[in-house]
């Protein structure tokens, strides 16, 4: 994502509940050994098998399935097991299973919907700074994605004049003589405002000859 890299929870979570029997206890061991292998394809039978051959019902399995599925690169049934296991009366797993959503969700370009799971998170949990850490990167990305967007559409179509201002710019800058490539820039915009349309170019050329002040 061009957002940036969002945290995620690596972890089994096995609640006391599940040691019940030994040939329960035996599955539990062989699920969390295929998972810590990052045996993915394998972790979902071994989950599976405990769902079925037990009939546990566990918002913890469910969040198990979720990660295996979604380190198997399954995202949506990774987050059909998210989805069950967000609605745990366990508040802090429910944080972590609103927190995965956010993330796969996230992943597939729906911020907004990723934003509000990640706020679902804190909600649950205040305290988990990993979904604090994806609301506020992702809220920030939307911030600025929203005012690069608002500035390409209220950017002016350049003038004549402003594209051979522009090319006159480019040249320059092909003889690594950007100062003057500046200069032609900003007395061209102090001539005709619809040389603001290179803005992004303007201010390229000033960072790199601060730079090369340095």
């Amino acid at each position: 994502m061009s957002w940036g890299k969002v945290i995620i929870a690596i972890f089994l979570i096995i609640p006391a509940s599940w040691t019940r029997d030994s040939r329960l206890n035996a599955a539990i061991d062989v699920a969390a050994e295929s998972y810590a292998k990052a045996e993915y394809e394998q972790s979902i039978k071994d989950h599976l098998f405990i769902l079925e051959q037990f009939q546990l019902q566990s918002y913890a399995l469910d969040f198990n399935l979720g990660l295996s599925y979604h380190y198997a690169e399954n995202p949506d049934e990774a987050s059909t097991y998210f989805d069950k296991a967000s609605t745990s009366p366990d508040k802090l797993l429910s944080s972590f299973a609103y927190n995965q959503g956010g993330v796969i969700l996230g992943n597939k370009k729906e911020y907004e919907v990723a934003l509000n799971k990640f706020k679902s998170a804190l909600i649950q949990d205040p305290f988990n700074e990993v979904a604090r850490h994806n609301y506020e990167l992702l809220a920030r990305w939307m911030q600025r994605d929203e005012e690069r967007k608002n500035e390409e559409q209220n950017k002016p179509e350049p003038s004549e004049f402003a594209k051979r201002k522009k090319a006159e710019a480019d040249r320059l800058v092909e003889q690594f003589r950007f100062q003057n490539a500046l200069q032609v820039m900003t007395d061209a915009l102090q001539q005709d405002e619809t040389v603001a349309a290179y803005q992004d170019f303007i201010n390229s050329l000033q960072e790199i000859t601060e730079i090369e002040k340095k």
